[in-house]
């Protein structure tokens, strides 16, 4: 029997037609963080991170810093010295109280990444985490890039709404790669990657937007969390602007038989110029990337 993995998770691997294969994806997941991944985090210059706010929003956002600001202290400890910045959506939470996060560190040129979920503590400068789950994932739908920081004092002024913009919308429109963090209802965060040809995730409307869900590990550690509690925090970067766009709100599994799509709703959004990463051009796209469906020929109900 499955222990690792909480009820939403399982009812989800269920009715997709994958508790073996998610039985057998289990044995991946463990406490400690191996020394392959001390190595890899070691290396790393950003860090995906996703949280919930004091009024029960999930965001997720991006932390940086020079090789080295990921450290490994112990088999379940690490330190990050980042915190977000002025008018990040997690910026008065990271770094001032425990809280529990869902970490992601990826490596777009080598198609490789690391999940870690735990707890967060303060400390001067950044964080120090407790390790709950340490594992590796997949590197399919990553397409190839190298992410560079933006220039010195790059970073501008972050604005807010509550739906997209025209120019948000063409971003999300024209995105093959994002970020989205979930939470279960005892509060355990994940922070995972969403990646495609561009078009993969459609604009029905200013406020709603749908992407397919691909398959993958069989875990459905996002789609379990947002069957139990249906709130998702999703972070777009600008690889041309080294922007970001930060969005929390309601989000949904729709079904089509054993297929499945997300179904988001905006509730607010921050827009933060120069809070990214640059990696102008095109990327060498994942060969896993399925064509994109017309949204005219998607028809998946609840």
């Amino acid at each position: 029997m499955v222990t690792r993995y909480h009820p939403g998770e399982r009812a989800v691997q269920e009715r997709a037609g994958l508790s073996e294969q998610a039985a057998f994806s289990d044995g991946a997941i463990r406490a400690e963080i191996p020394d392959v991944a001390a190595a890899f985090l070691a290396e790393r210059t950003s860090l995906v991170v996703g949280a919930v706010d004091g009024g029960g929003d999930p965001w997720c956002t991006l932390l940086g810093g020079p090789p080295g600001f990921v450290r490994v202290l112990g088999p379940r400890t690490l330190e990050v010295d980042a915190l977000p910045g002025a008018g990040d959506p997690l910026d008065g939470l990271l770094g001032r109280a425990p809280v529990r996060v869902g970490m992601l560190a990826i490596e777009p040129q080598t198609r490789r990444r690391m999940r870690i979920n735990g707890v967060a503590h303060p400390r001067s400068g950044g964080l120090r985490v407790t390790t709950d789950q340490v594992y590796a994932n997949c590197p399919k739908y990553i397409q190839k890039r190298v992410p560079q920081p933006p220039p010195a004092g790059s970073r501008g002024t972050p604005t807010t709404g509550d739906r997209l913009s025209a120019e948000q919308q063409r971003l999300v429109e024209g995105a093959d790669t994002f970020f989205v963090a979930t939470a279960d209802p005892g509060g355990a965060t994940d922070a995972s990657h969403r990646g495609g040809a561009p078009g993969f995730v459609r604009v029905h409307s200013p406020t709603r937007l749908e992407w397919p869900d691909y398959v993958g590990n069989a875990m459905f550690n996002t789609l379990g969390n947002l069957w139990a509690r249906p709130q998702a925090g999703l972070l777009f970067p600008d690889w041309e602007t080294g922007g970001v766009l930060h969005l929390t709100g309601a989000a949904r599994i729709r079904w089509d038989g054993t297929d499945r799509s997300v179904e988001f709703e905006v509730e607010r959004s921050v827009s933060v110029p120069g809070g990214g990463l640059l990696a102008p051009g095109a990327p060498l796209y994942s060969k896993f990337n399925p064509p994109v469906v017309p949204a005219s020929q998607s028809g998946a109900s609840l």
